[in-house]
């Protein structure tokens, strides 16, 4: 590293515990250890990344070590050998590790090792293993018994990002402190301060812009002031924008808008100059989830605007934007968004994708009233056709006939409906139905479920599907698999309900189990009797011999179309049970 330069994250690294941005809890406790004398053997730093971990463990070292006092100080001079090799790096007694590029068993055992030694400069001798979580599980269980019981005088710091993969057992023998996110506040505090000493001509706005983007991340805001030090002054919101990558909000609440408005040609060509301006799919997408967000704050809480994530600037504009439309919709918004980010980040055509994500906001809430408005101009329309008959005597009979005729007619318009519903829902469990047997990972669950079962009911609690009767005992057992299935195709868990078919009839796309329009066409028994009374000929009562060859014929067809579809019914089970890894005998046919 050049020494005439340092990043201003280095530069301006804390060397007390008072210098500590956001963590007063911690430094408290630390510094009220540090004064009663109180040290104990091994300490978990844990917190997201620029929260100040590892400068910690280096302001405890300089505490317990500073040449400067005689016993641990609270105020380490910064100034003596100790102070300055430990902050440095290049301490013999301060040891720190990166537990990502040392993470196996001979590691911790030359450490402990080396722990058996006193300490050659210093009083204590502080191990400080940075990203401890990478660490093998071998290596932990042999620091077990050093943690516990260290050797006199040694002090272990783990530092890590992410407390859930260290073993329960090292928990327990540390002492823990979580660092939180630094709250925007503080943030925009500490950049002011180091604005004035560097003579760094930037706007408020811009600080607070950085100190939004830095997500409560003390190194990340220096890194970006640093990098925004290079313009030219005085530094603006826009060259945050063009410098960062990221999206302005007024090319986000441009776009907002236009899907509110369902205006498909301006919601195209907005989200199209962001991606030809270099911006990202998935950002451009989050950004109008970040946005969606803010307009739902205004919506339930319009006197708390610093909820809201967005700048100042741009409150104005969500409050216009805001008045257009209900909470619901943007509820419903925020839902359809949920699982379109992995979807997303998974495609090869982030852009293609993003344009029938935004798009499919559009027809949100368009159809729903469609039913109710047909249905009620429908009855409306069936009672300007009811008129009373003006040659009847009595008023009552007239009102009577009114009531019954607008009744059947009701009735009727009713029947006329209900197909239409038949098929259209039919459509959509089918369409689910292909997407629940696409989810399923083993080929053979796919070819019985696709061949073999359907979905006939579907609803926020059920999904039921029909199964014939000859496979239903080994789809129990898949059970758990089809639920997985169902979860992923659909978003949400339901219960899976299995539902015996009858063997005579077949599963196909023809077959509804809850009704089936095509038998109100067939016709009844009585009507084949009569028919076919009427069409027997002369010829065919002189010739009864005749009739009785061909209902063998028949019979022949029937019992070879049985044969057929046994032969079929048990190639596909040899096929089903091979895919599960049974020996299958193929000889035997």
């Amino acid at each position: 590293m050049n020494t005439e330069y340092q990043p201003l994250h280095h530069k301006y690294r804390p060397d007390r515990f008072d210098d500590l941005v956001g963590q007063e809890a911690i430094t408290t406790t630390l510094k009220q250890a540090l004064i009663s004398n109180k040290i104990a053997p091994a300490y978990l730093f844990s917190g997201p990344r620029g929260t100040g971990k590892t400068s910690s463990a280096r302001i405890l070292a300089r505490s317990l070590n500073c040449l400067d006092s005689q016993n641990p100080t609270v105020t380490p001079c910064g100034k003596c050998n100790l102070c300055k090799t430990i902050s440095s790096g290049t301490a013999l007694d301060v040891i720190e590790i990166d537990a990502a590029s040392n993470t196996g068993v001979e590691n911790i055992r030359e450490l402990i090792e080396k722990a058996q030694f006193a300490p050659v400069q210093a009083r204590w001798k502080v191990y400080v293993i940075d990203e401890c979580h990478m660490l093998s599980t071998a290596a932990f269980n042999a620091l077990l018994k050093t943690l516990e019981e260290p050797p006199s005088k040694v002090v272990f710091i783990l530092a890590t990002t992410d407390p859930q993969r260290v073993l329960p057992t090292i928990l327990s023998r540390c002492m823990r402190f979580e660092f939180r996110r630094i709250t925007s506040k503080n943030l925009i505090e500490h950049l002011k301060m180091i604005a004035k000493k560097e003579f760094i001509n930037i706007e408020l706005e811009a600080l607070e812009l950085i100190a939004k983007k830095a997500q409560g991340g003390l190194r990340d805001a220096e890194s970006m002031l640093d990098q925004l030090s290079l313009l030219d002054s005085p530094i603006k919101v826009s060259s945050i924008w063009n410098l960062l990558g990221a999206i302005p909000e007024k090319d986000l609440l441009k776009l907002t808008d236009s899907i509110i408005k369902k205006d498909p040609l301006l919601t195209l060509q907005t989200s199209r100059e962001l991606i030809d301006n270099g911006k990202e799919a998935i950002t451009v997408l989050q950004g109008v989830a970040s946005i969606l967000r803010d307009l739902i704050l205004y919506k339930v809480a319009p006197d708390k605007p610093e909820l809201c994530s967005a700048s100042k600037d741009s409150i104005r504009e969500i409050q216009i934007i805001s008045e257009q439309i209900s909470l619901d919709e943007l509820l419903n918004f925020q839902g359809q968004l949920k699982n379109s980010e992995i979807q997303l980040r998974q495609s090869i055509q982030p852009r293609l994708w993003l344009e029938i994500i935004l798009l499919g906001l559009l027809s949100n809430n368009e159809n729903k009233p469609s039913i109710n408005s047909n249905n009620n101009q429908s009855f409306s329309s069936n009672k300007k056709y009811i008129k009373p008959d003006i040659n009847q005597k009595s008023s009552t009979n007239v009102d009577n006939n009114e009531k019954s005729l607008s009744s059947d007619q009701i009735d009727n318009r009713k029947k006329d409906i209900a197909p239409e519903k038949t098929a259209s829902s039919e459509e959509n469990l089918s369409e689910k139905w292909n997407q629940i047997v696409s989810m399923l990972e083993l080929p053979s669950t796919k070819m019985l479920l696709s061949q073999q079962a359907k979905l006939i009911n579907l609803n926020n609690k059920n999904a039921e599907i029909i199964v014939s009767s000859k496979w239903i005992n080994m789809l129990e057992s898949r059970k758990k698999l089809i639920e997985e299935a169902v979860t992923k195709a659909l978003g949400s868990r339901r219960n899976i309900i299995l539902v015996k078919q009858n063997e005579k009839t077949q599963i196909n796309e023809n077959y509804n189990p809850i009704s089936n329009p095509n038998l109100e066409s067939q016709p009844s028994k009585q009507n084949i009797k009569v028919n076919f009374k009427k069409t027997i000929t002369p010829s065919k009562i002189n010739n009864p011999g005749e009739e009785i060859h061909t209902k063998s014929q028949q019979q022949n067809i029937n019992d070879s179309q049985n044969k057929t579809n046994n032969s079929v019914a048990s190639k596909a089970e040899k096929f089903a049970n091979f895919f599960n890894g049974e020996i299958v005998d193929l000889d035997n046919q």
